[in-house]
């Protein structure tokens, strides 16, 4: 099994590269500023399926056979693009959080889905767990497919602390400009430029070389 010394190591390098400003960070404090902690929450859960998924993916050898196929780097990106641009749309549609008459529920579980498939749908994520995870593995320490197993348990739980403090941090934050003329409006519109953003930095990325 994977020493405390390793897993220390893996931990601080996993708290490091979350720091670093990325998409998931952007979608988290914008989602939980546009729909409140619960949104923000919400999105920390999508996310952590996502990294589960990809975690069971990379055991199993699916993510490295992926990433070895050089078109399949383009799909993800296009596909990506095109997810964030309707999620535009529907932002852009959609009424003033006032005037909705959707259950909350529903609204929440649309949110953590958007999450979920915005991480999947970032080939650089895809890449991270092909690269990153298995720096990590020690064959002589056990089977490889239950360390990946171990590690990517450590990174989604780490993960999901982090972006859910994200999440209460926008739903603070739309707490403090709740009720203040034209604030759902300027959320609405934030959250559409956020999306915008993130589509255009999928659809310029370059594959790693």
């Amino acid at each position: 099994m994977i020493d405390l010394a390793t897993l220390a190591v893996f931990s601080g390098a996993v708290v490091l590269l979350l720091l670093s400003p990325g998409p998931n960070m952007a979608f988290v404090i914008s989602h939980g500023m546009t729909h409140g902690w619960r949104g923000g929450a919400a999105s920390a859960l999508g996310i952590g399926v996502a990294d589960l998924l990809l975690t069971a993916l990379t055991a199993m050898g699916v993510t490295a056979l992926v990433a070895s196929w050089p078109p399949s780097f383009d799909l993800i990106r296009y596909a990506g693009v095109i997810y964030l641009l309707w999620l535009v749309s529907k932002t852009l549609q959609a009424k003033p959080r006032g005037a909705a008459t959707q259950v909350e529920r529903v609204r929440l579980g649309r949110v953590c889905v958007q999450a979920m498939l915005n991480s999947l749908l970032n080939p650089k994520a895809l890449l991270f767990f092909v690269v990153f995870l298995p720096q990590f593995v020690r064959p002589e320490a056990g089977p490889i497919a239950t360390q990946l197993w171990v590690l990517g348990g450590v990174l989604t739980f780490i993960a999901a602390v982090f972006h859910l403090v994200l999440g209460v941090f926008g739903g603070a934050a739309s707490r403090f400009f709740s009720g203040r003329p034209g604030t759902a409006t300027l959320q609405k519109w934030g959250l559409a430029t956020v999306l915008t953003v993130l589509a255009v930095r999928l659809a310029l990325m370059a594959r790693p070389t």
